[in-house]
């Protein structure tokens, strides 16, 4: 069974492999906590045993809702935070880079909504739907968070005006809450096609359920071998597994060991441009997981070699709080050499010949050897290619690691009280009722 690498040997300058074993005991008891459900907030672990629990009667429900879908020219998905993050996470890394651009996709375009309240983003999204075949996958628990409840009406309302409210109820998915909440009122009144967000699952670990499955499957991504990925990850990071073979349990002694060596900030990084929104699902994921009770690393994310022209400087140079986790891709789809060319001009005949993913592996190398002689330790999680199972994998490794990282700093993970701050300003500003 191949997997995912976990190196931490670059971080041994500035914390040893003993310090980081003295985390053991500590990481031992997180896993314990997540495993026996006697930690804080343990009524939200249904995420714990997702991917082993799926089973394939769920799948071919997704798989046929999904198929349905694909009639579509383009579907929107509606939600924020964990309810869209994962789901683009997946295809932005899955498919093709230039997927907007194609003429004869086999699969609709992928349009999200509900992540902003921006009314140009709206009014532009309106412009491209209208007189088109849209689907809309809606995802609430509740159906009354803002920024995704106002996204649906307004879509809702174009949508009923280009397909009449008949073939448009065919046309709309809403993924929400079992029993209770405006939205499963609104589904079943309408009579829409539903899939449910465990009670016990949170938006940030929601990607393996139907929140991430369905619009993963629409964009016509094996959603088994994705699955599939996350099942074997499941099983070497269980509890019973040594710490010293444990990706998750490893991962998270080693950034707790750097965050009390004084290194606050940790910067995920890749060298392939379509791993960007992996980034911004794990900012989220360790951010609200962890980021509580005046504790927590900050979590920031650059592309590489795009970011070296700009944030490069500050890395290599700036206040040394920061410690890098690199995620690289060992094999790339594709392959391109770098042409000969008899006027050299530009000075590039040194690298005629050689494909262009070497060239970037060098890039890759020679930050990481720059990086660390500047007092950055450095991780490097290593993807054997880039492709459904591994990006299953690395996504339920991350999970798992946030889990007993967050019980190693003594905070809930599984909840986000901060985050209720601004609705509650917003809500009395607007001069919500109740408020």
């Amino acid at each position: 069974m191949n997997l995912i690498e976990l190196n931490i040997e670059k971080v041994f300058e500035t914390v040893t492999r003993s310090q980081i074993d003295a985390f053991e005991v500590k990481a031992n008891k997180g896993q314990e906590l997540l495993h026996k459900g006697t930690g804080k907030g343990s009524d939200f672990l249904g995420w714990l045993h997702l991917p082993s629990s799926i089973t394939k009667a769920e799948l071919e429900e997704v798989e046929q809702t999904a198929a349905g879908l694909r009639k579509c020219e383009y579907v929107v998905v509606i939600g924020i935070g964990g309810s869209y993050l994962g789901t683009k996470a997946v295809v932005e890394a899955l498919n093709s880079s230039f997927d907007q651009l194609e003429t004869r996709r086999k699969n609709p375009l992928l349009l999200y909504a509900g992540h902003t309240i921006g009314e140009d983003y709206l009014v532009e999204l309106s412009a491209v739907l209208k007189n088109k075949r849209f689907g809309i996958i809606n995802i609430s628990k509740s159906g009354t968070t803002t920024e995704p409840a106002l996204a649906f009406r307004v879509l809702k309302k174009l949508l009923e005006k280009n397909a009449g409210k008949a073939a448009a109820k065919e046309l709309i998915v809403a993924i929400t809450d079992k029993a209770r909440g405006a939205l499963r009122t609104l589904a079943d009144k309408e009579g829409y096609k539903t899939f449910v967000i465990p009670d016990n699952v949170g938006g940030r670990f929601s990607v393996l359920t139907p929140v991430g499955l369905l619009p993963i499957a629409v964009a016509g991504i094996n959603i088994r071998a994705f699955v599939k990925g996350a099942v074997n990850m499941e099983k070497v990071t269980d509890v019973e597994t040594p710490f010293a073979s444990n990706l998750a349990s490893l991962y998270a002694a080693t950034r707790n060991a750097l965050y009390e060596k004084g290194k606050k900030v940790e910067i995920l990084a890749n060298f392939h441009p379509k791993m960007h929104y992996i980034g911004e699902w794990w900012k989220q994921l360790y951010g609200e997981s962890e980021g509580k009770d005046n504790k927590g690393v900050f979590p920031a994310a650059v592309d590489f070699t795009t970011d070296l022209h700009s944030m490069g400087q500050w890395i290599q140079q700036g206040e040394r709080i920061i410690f890098e986790t690199v995620i690289s891709v060992e094999k790339p789809d594709n392959r391109l050499t770098v042409p000969y060319d008899r006027a050299d001009l530009d000075g590039l005949n040194y690298l005629a010949g050689k494909r262009v993913d070497e060239v970037n592996k060098m890039a890759e190398l020679g930050t990481q050897m720059a990086h660390i002689d500047g007092g950055v330790p450095n991780i490097k999680i290593t993807l054997p290619a880039l492709n459904a199972y591994y990006i299953g994998q690395l996504l339920y490794f991350f999970e798992k690691a946030c889990g007993v990282s967050g019980y190693m700093l003594d905070v809930n993970p599984f909840d986000q009280p901060g985050v209720e701050a601004y609705k509650k300003n917003m809500f009395a500003l607007l001069k919500k009722p109740g408020y």
